[in-house]
């Protein structure tokens, strides 16, 4: 988990990884989303942004 001065966001998988590009679903699956409406709280920074980019057709980004 992050520490308490850190700040964390809450990513949701909203769209199903059936038919997307593999590289998508691998993504997808190294941030923690298996299942479709799996929520997971990361920890909001560069290399998690930039995979948040790649797959935000398939994901909803919240504050936590």
């Amino acid at each position: 988990m992050a520490a308490n001065n850190e700040k964390t966001i809450k990513v949701t998988l909203v769209k199903s990884t059936i038919g997307a590009v593999p590289k998508n679903k691998k993504t997808a699956e190294a941030l923690g989303l298996t299942k479709l409406n799996k929520t997971v709280v990361l920890p909001d920074n560069n290399s998690v942004r930039g995979m948040i980019r790649m797959v935000s057709h398939l994901v909803k980004v919240e504050e936590a």
